[in-house]
């Protein structure tokens, strides 16, 4: 009579029984396989090391152009006047907090800053553009300043590791467009100042370390003369030595070639980045150069081509991306009554490397390609490019 409760197990307890006996079994194929692969058993796979970077020109706010081409001393004193009229309208101020949202949507690492302009102004006086010794003080917008305070709103996002001033230059200006008041008889009713800058910024809390930071000047320049006056347009380049959470040191460079004048300068200018001594010689590092180069090898024709090819020749290849263009809005005035998606047809913003077989492109694209708050961000694209490094 007992022969049912204690010969055969009930259905909970055989349940039990099977269950043990499976986690024997793979408890013990997992010893097993453990014993035959020690090393792959208590290996993790490694992440790859990645870096983002991003080239972003933010559009100094006018064309120097019909200055630099005026036909005399009333000519340019108008034109330069109209410059200033033009920053106002293209309102930087409004512009630096889309610009921010841009970046700060990418996230970069690391981001090579171009155009980032300080314009000031001061007395009226011809003295100035005739001796070079500027005076101009009162700050009318700083673009540094204003794009910096809307990053890092609310919380520190980015820090500035290098600043390089470019080309400064103070004339007179017929501020408010009426000759009458001044404008001729006093040297213009106002001074303005403008000193172009280039900048490279990096990411806070993300272990990006910076060292070695350096800057210069091309020897190579542009030099127009306006009223007889010869005008040094200054370029140059960063560089910063960068390491990125665990992976490796690399460096990492910003440039801005030059837009006027003969194509050649600006061939010039990128074999001074290449030559013995130039940021680009980096060493032992892998080096990554961003910025807007003014040229390419088949988006543009002509002597625009000779910057990026001579680049190509040293060595470097290209790693960011074409796919869409990113430049640029075909209008001074970046208000979003002019301008068109469909003026971005050419590719002049590159992200670079000199270690094509260390460097790798994972993923890259392009910012800033509509307007927003009423403006364009810039008349040129963001292009950023997230790298597999060393």
């Amino acid at each position: 009579m007992f022969s049912n409760s204690m010969g055969r197990l009930a259905p909970a307890g055989r349940s039990r029984v099977i269950v043990a006996i499976a986690l024997a079994l793979i408890g013990a194929l997992a010893f097993t396989a453990m014993a035959a692969h020690p090393a792959e058993a208590g290996k993790k796979k490694k992440k790859p090391n990645t870096v983002k970077v991003m080239t972003r020109n933010l559009y100094l706010g006018a064309d120097l152009g019909p200055a630099i081409n005026s036909s005399g001393a009333a000519d340019f004193i108008s034109k330069n006047g109209q410059i200033l009229r033009d920053v106002d309208t293209n309102n930087f101020k409004v512009r630096a907090k889309s610009l921010a949202n841009e970046i700060k949507s990418v996230s970069p690492d690391l981001v090579g800053l171009q155009e980032v302009a300080l314009w000031r102004t001061g007395e009226p006086s011809l003295t100035p553009s005739i001796s070079g010794n500027y005076v101009a003080s009162t700050v009318h917008v700083d673009y540094l300043k204003e794009l910096m305070a809307q990053l890092n709103k609310g919380k520190k996002r980015y820090r500035v590791v290098r600043v390089q001033n470019e080309f400064d230059f103070e004339a007179p200006a017929d501020y408010d467009n009426n000759p009458a008041t001044g404008a001729l008889t006093l040297g213009g009713e106002i001074n303005g100042r403008l000193t172009m800058r280039d900048a490279i910024i990096a990411k806070v809390g993300a272990g990006v370390q910076t060292k070695n930071a350096k800057s210069g000047n091309f020897e190579t320049i542009y030099q127009p003369v306006i009223s007889g006056i010869t005008i040094d347009v200054d370029r140059g380049w960063l560089s910063t030595d960068v390491k990125v959470r665990n992976g490796k040191w690399f460096r990492f460079v910003n440039t801005h070639l030059e837009a006027f004048g003969d194509t050649a300068i600006r061939e010039a200018q990128a074999k001074e980045l290449i030559a013995p001594g130039g940021p680009l010689r980096s060493g032992k590092l892998p080096a990554i150069l961003v910025g807007d180069l003014n040229s390419d090898d088949d988006t543009v024709t002509g002597g625009d081509r000779l910057a990026y090819n001579a680049l190509k020749a040293g060595g470097l290849v290209d790693r960011g991306t074409q796919k869409p263009m990113s430049c640029c809005v075909k209008s001074d005035i970046l208000t979003d009554d002019n301008g068109a998606r469909s003026d971005f047809d050419h590719y002049i913003d590159h992200i670079m490397t000199n270690r094509p077989s260390a460097v790798k492109r994972l993923k890259a694209g392009v910012t800033g390609l509509k307007p927003v708050n009423g403006y364009w961000n810039s008349d040129h694209a963001g292009v950023w490019s997230n790298l597999r490094m060393p």
